[in-house]
C-alpha cells in the first residue's frame, strides 16, 4: 500500500507543462534568430555537429529530473516495515474515595478536590506507566479500566463525584477488592494509591490489604483532611445551603484518620502519604514508584510505512547530472549509425 505524505506538495507537478513550454518556446526562439540570422541551409552547413536529437533528449531529462524531484519532496511511503515495540512500566490503579466526607472543605478547595489535583499531577510525570480509576464510597465502582491513554483517564477523573456511588460510607476493603481484578498483565508490577479520609466505616480492610499483599500489589495510601476536621456542606447550584447534621440535629465534623491508612499501607509494604500539600504529594508518590522495578506490559507489531524518497532523489540526480553533461553536438559514434541512409 502506497500512501503521500506530503500530497500538497503534488500541485508543484502543475509546474511542468509551464517548464515543458517554457523549454520548447526557447527552442523555437533560438531557431528563429537562426533564421534571421542567416540562411537555415548554410547555418547548418557551418555547424554541422548540433544534434537536434540530443536537444530534445536534454529537456526529456530535465522534466524527468524536475518530476522525480517533486515526487521525493512528496515523499511516497510503502506499507512494508514492521517494528516491535516494547513498553515497559508499572501498573498504577488510583482509587479515589466519593464519600460525602469527602466534600468537607478542611483542605481547599475540597477533599475530594484535592484528591483529584494530586492524581492528575501524578500522571502528569508519568511516562510508560498504564493507569486504571476506580471510585469508591459503601461500595466500589469501576470508572476506568487500565489505560496508557492519559488524556482519557484526567477526563474521568474530573468526572468523579459524591452521587456516582448510590451506598454512602467508606468501605475501603470494597476498592481493594476491585482493584485485584483491574491489572490484566500478572507478571507487572502493581501499585494501589489509595486515597481517603481514612474513616473507614467497614470491618475487613486489613484483611484485604493482606489479600493484596499475596498477590503482589503494594498499596500508597494518600490521607486527606486534616484532624481538626471540618464539616460537610451540602450544596446547591454551587452554594452551601446548609451542613450536613446527625440524628440529633448537630453538625457533623469529619476528621481525617490516618492511623487506618498507615496500617494498609505497611501491611503491603507500602507508605502512607499526606496530601495537604499537592505539589509534595505528587513528588513523594512518584518518588516511591520510581524505585519500583518496572516490567514489561505491552509487545505488538505495528506496520509502518517505508519512505521512498531517497530513491527518486537519487534518480533525480541522475537525471538532471546527465541532462547538464550531455552536449548537444553530435557523437562519433552516434553519426556511423545511418538509420535513414537509403539502401543502393
Amino acid at each position: 500500500m502506497w500512501i503521500i505524505e506530503k500530497p500538497t506538495y503534488l500541485l508543484l507537478l502543475l509546474v511542468l507543462p509551464l517548464l515543458a513550454g517554457l523549454l520548447l518556446y526557447t527552442l523555437y526562439w533560438k531557431r528563429k534568430k537562426q533564421a534571421e540570422f542567416g540562411n537555415t541551409d548554410l547555418i547548418k552547413r557551418l555547424s554541422p555537429g548540433i544534434s537536434k536529437t540530443k536537444t530534445i533528449i536534454k529537456i526529456v531529462l530535465l522534466l524527468a529530473g524536475t518530476t522525480c524531484l517533486i515526487l521525493a519532496i512528496a515523499n511516497p511511503q510503502i506499507g512494508t516495515r514492521t517494528e516491535t515495540v516494547k513498553r515497559q512500566g508499572i501498573d498504577i490503579v488510583f482509587a479515589v474515595d466519593v464519600s460525602t466526607s469527602m466534600l468537607s472543605e478542611d483542605v481547599a478547595p475540597s477533599r475530594l478536590e484535592k484528591s483529584r489535583q494530586i492524581v492528575s499531577q501524578i500522571i502528569n510525570q508519568l511516562g510508560t506507566d498504564r493507569v486504571g480509576i476506580i471510585g469508591y464510597a459503601g461500595s466500589a465502582y469501576p470508572v476506568l479500566p487500565i489505560t496508557s491513554d492519559f488524556a482519557m483517564a484526567k477526563m474521568y477523573l474530573q468526572g468523579m463525584n459524591t452521587t456516582m456511588v448510590s451506598s454512602q460510607g467508606t468501605a475501603i476493603e470494597e476498592a481493594i477488592k476491585l482493584s485485584l481484578n483491574f491489572y490484566d498483565n500478572p507478571t507487572a508490577s502493581k501499585i494501589l494509591v489509595l486515597i481517603s479520609d481514612g474513616e473507614d466505616h467497614g470491618k475487613e480492610a486489613g484483611k484485604a490489604a493482606q489479600d493484596a499483599l499475596e498477590k503482589g500489589l503494594k498499596i500508597i495510601t494518600v490521607g486527606v483532611g486534616t484532624e481538626e476536621g471540618g464539616p460537610i456542606p451540602l450544596k446547591e447550584d454551587g452554594i452551601t445551603r446548609q451542613y450536613k447534621r446527625d440524628q440529633e440535629g448537630k453538625t457533623v465534623i469529619t476528621k481525617l484518620d490516618s492511623e487506618q491508612l498507615k496500617i494498609i499501607a505497611d501491611i503491603t509494604s507500602g507508605e502512607y502519604v499526606y496530601g495537604g500539600n499537592t505539589k509534595q504529594a505528587a513528588s513523594r508518590i512518584k518518588e516511591i514508584m520510581s524505585r519500583i522495578q518496572k516490567t514489561e506490559y505491552e509487545a505488538k507489531n505495528i506496520a509502518g510505512f517505508e519512505p521512498k524518497y531517497q530513491w527518486l532523489a537519487f534518480a533525480a540526480f541522475v537525471l538532471v547530472y546527465l541532462e547538464i553533461f550531455l552536449a548537444e553536438q553530435k557523437s562519433t559514434w552516434f553519426k556511423r549509425l545511418k538509420f535513414f541512409k537509403k539502401n543502393k
